[in-house]
């Protein structure tokens, strides 16, 4: 028989089988069952918890009871050291002049604070996460969503039309990693990014079978991944946001790394490629996560006063990121190295264990016109 429950049906594409096992089952609020499925299972052959909120009962609707299920989750979580998939579709907190659903929002914001870094947390949303409910999927490593999904913080105006909150707009600002056409290419692709991360940061990346990359080596670094990865084994991230780097994870040599590069010959990185960068690479960290940087940039770019004075803040936050990890860290100059972006990116004072550099790499403090219009200007 076909379910046609929503919320059960998103765990069934999330889970082995579509099996697993319930906790909180006979929880109820305001005279229903809490608006959320909790549940436990396997994924790929290993434990896994998820949640999923269910807008069939009272349009999915927070409360008390529905956050302490959600927090007893995450508790398990904490103590098993399980990787935790929250699935997002609901119209809000009940409304009932209390401040009932602000206690129960900061309640499932702490959880997902407290284990932050310690086992991955996956956001999907596939149906409304506005208000609270948005900074709780924000809290998470990744965010996936589907295209006609919703993701906001305040509801539009009227003059805010289109593309606000959309799955479109979430891809272009950074929040979200992915966006998928369905709920079932979703929890695929959730599955897939599971199988890529370790359970929980105090187990190693797992190892895979694999095949060799490719042999022909294209110009450009976003390219060049593909020759230094396993076939077949990148899954790209934020390709929407800062698209002048290029982030991934997949594997070499059948384990997992991540790939952080310059997307562009001849470019120039913004605020943006900066800060989608910096969270990647903390990521990484966190989990213990190899990263491997391709680079081939100009510098940062001056567009206007006030975005230089960004791109500068972004950078100075990269630099500061990637000396602070202590998983391995691997550079690659690839093409040009201009000024901060190498000292922030390959330089050795920012704690890269291995720099290497191709023979035609540029690497130099400033761009070579540049340093021939400062130095020989009169010649």
């Amino acid at each position: 028989m076909e379910n046609n429950n929503s919320a059960q049906l998103r765990l069934e594409y999330l889970f082995d089988g579509g099996e697993y096992n319930l906790l909180g089952s006979a929880v109820r609020e305001n005279n229903s069952p809490a608006a959320v499925i909790c549940a436990y299972g396997l994924v790929n052959g290993s434990p896994v918890y998820a949640f999923s909120q269910d807008r069939t009962v009272n349009s999915g609707a927070v409360g008390s009871a529905h956050a302490q299920k959600i927090s007893k989750l995450y508790s398990l979580a904490a103590k098993t050291g399980t990787p935790v998939v929250g699935i997002h579709d609901s119209n809000g907190a009940f409304v009932d002049g209390s401040a009932v659903s602000l206690a129960a929002y900061g309640e499932i914001l702490n959880r997902c604070s407290v284990i932050s870094g310690v086992v991955p947390q996956i956001t999907v949303i596939a149906g409304t996460c506005a208000g609270s409910a948005a900074m709780v999927a924000c809290s998470s490593d990744f965010v996936i969503m589907t295209k006609d999904s919703e993701f906001f913080m305040t509801p539009p105006f009227d003059e805010q039309k289109g593309e606000y909150g959309s799955a479109k707009s979430a891809l272009c600002a950074g929040t979200a990693a992915l966006v998928c056409d369905d709920d079932k290419i979703a929890m695929g692709k959730v599955k897939e990014l599971l199988s890529l991360l370790p359970p929980n940061n105090i187990t190693s990346p797992p190892y895979f079978e694999y095949e060799d990359p490719d042999t022909e080596v294209p110009g450009k670094s976003a390219d060049l991944i593909y020759s230094i990865m396993d076939k077949d084994s990148a899954f790209e991230l934020y390709d929407g946001f800062g698209t002048a780097a290029y982030t991934a994870l997949g594997t070499v040599g059948g384990q997992t790394v991540g790939i952080a590069a310059t997307n562009k010959t001849n470019s120039k990185l913004t605020g943006d490629d900066c800060s989608k960068l910096s969270r990647f690479i903390r990521t990484c960290d966190a989990f213990s996560i190899p990263v491997i940087t391709v680079i081939d940039t100009l510098g940062v770019q001056a567009q206007s006063a006030e975005a230089l004075a960004t791109n500068i803040k972004e950078l100075t936050k990269l630099a500061n990121c990637y000396a602070e990890a202590t998983t391995a860290k691997i550079s690659v100059v690839t093409g040009n190295a201009i000024g901060p972006a190498f000292i922030a990116l390959a330089g050795k004072n920012v704690n890269a264990d291995f720099t290497f550099a191709w023979e035609n790499a540029v690497i130099s403090p400033f761009a070579p016109l540049t340093g021939t219009e400062f130095l020989w200007r009169d010649k």
